[in-house]
């Protein structure tokens, strides 16, 4: 029976989204834009899930725009904004540890012409309210922070960057959500938020399917132009089946939010105080950090030899984020928080889910300790 602790990378898809998925494929397959009366059927099923998904994200169904997930999301969001605005400021402000489809997107706008401020963060890779205030211009045009850190779980401090910001109506702010969907709240009425983006894989939901929330008033440049669907924001024949199973499983995962948070923070508390015991390794994510995400480094060791020895014990566990641990041998995020080299390319990422139990915790924890134990003797 696999112990599967990569849920930062992908979660497994729960039976009744899969069941919709199927369910409105096989039956309900028309174009949802085909004017016979199964394309409207269709419709007003993608409409529904729009209505459902703003209903309980708490804003508009009109402020919510269907996507493939957090890449595109992040992209349409800080594009879109850039080159709908950039008569007005060419000035964008981010963070040194965000996802690799905010930050490479944010070096990508740099080679036609924007200004990127890159806020520094602190060890716990937290970023300071007061360096979003100083890093603020004139011709500052968006603000682009994460809400939970995808690889070691700090939060940030949302609230505070949204009421900072809304003393500056022309600047925009636009949230990574991805990894705090389902795990630590967020209040998307606040007047400070303008964007936040979602994804559905990370959510016991489908690869594939996301959205975007966008605040009514906030004009973007589209990254695709076609038809017009999705409110001229997002042209391109509409993936219904997927935009249902995103609003079954956003229903689900706040279903188990609110009844099991508590218990999925005790479960990290513990394999947290569990592996800050334990010789030779250090821990990276801050002890109040989000639910579901410890990352440590164990300096000396190549994380993939754990990795690999884990895996052959029945355990699944990560390095990085997944969108860059194939690549990057040293962390970026790490080396943000202040870290050397040793520890920046050693890290490890646990990454749990509301199916989680404390024995598979315990089952992990002995087979790393017994793992570390037996890569020293082979290193003596």
């Amino acid at each position: 029976m696999m112990i599967y602790l990569d849920n930062g990378a992908t979660t497994k898809p729960h039976p009744e989204v899969l069941e919709s998925f199927q369910k409105v494929s096989e039956n309900y397959f028309a174009n949802p834009s085909s004017i016979h009366e199964l394309g409207g059927t269709v419709s007003d099923l993608q409409s529904e899930a729009r209505k459902q998904i703003a209903q309980i994200l708490g804003v508009e169904p009109e402020e919510i725009v269907f996507t493939s997930g957090g890449t595109e999301g992040n992209n349409l969001a800080i594009k879109g904004i850039a080159l709908e605005h950039q008569n007005r400021g060419k000035h964008i402000i981010t963070s040194k540890v965000e996802h690799p489809s905010v930050y490479n997107t944010c070096k990508s706008l740099e080679t036609l012409g924007f200004e990127v401020t890159y806020l520094p963060v602190n060890r716990h890779g937290i970023v300071d309210v007061e360096d979003v205030k100083q890093a603020l211009r004139d011709d500052t045009v968006l603000v682009s922070i994460m809400h939970v850190n995808n690889e070691i779980g700090s939060i940030q401090p949302i609230e505070a960057i949204a009421d900072l910001l809304i003393e500056y109506p022309k600047v925009f702010f636009h949230i990574d959500a991805v990894q705090s969907l389902g795990k630590v709240p967020l209040d998307l009425s606040h007047e400070g938020i303008d964007l936040a983006t979602f994804s559905g894989h990370k959510i016991n939901g489908l690869k594939g399917t996301g959205v975007l929330y966008v605040k009514k008033g906030t004009t973007l440049f589209p990254l695709f132009h076609g038809g017009g669907q999705e409110f001229g924001i997002r042209s391109g024949t509409e993936n219904v089946a997927g935009n249902v199973a995103f609003a079954k499983a956003l229903r689900l995962i706040k279903e188990k939010e609110q009844a099991k948070r508590h218990e999925l923070n005790e479960i990290r508390m513990k394999l947290y105080e569990a592996l800050e015991q334990m010789e030779g390794v250090e821990m990276n994510s801050p002890k109040e950090g989000a639910p579901h995400i410890v990352h440590v480094s164990v300096p000396g060791f190549k994380p993939e030899v754990i990795i690999h020895a884990l895996y052959d014990q029945g355990i699944v566990i990560s390095t990085q984020s997944a969108c860059s641990s194939k690549r990057e041998e040293e962390s970026r995020v790490l080396k943000a928080c202040g870290h050397d080299r040793k520890r920046a390319s050693s890290g490890l990422r646990i990454t749990l889910s509301y199916d989680t139990t404390e024995a598979e915790v315990q089952t992990f924890l002995q087979a790393f300790e017994r793992v570390l134990n037996e890569l020293r003797k082979v290193l003596e």
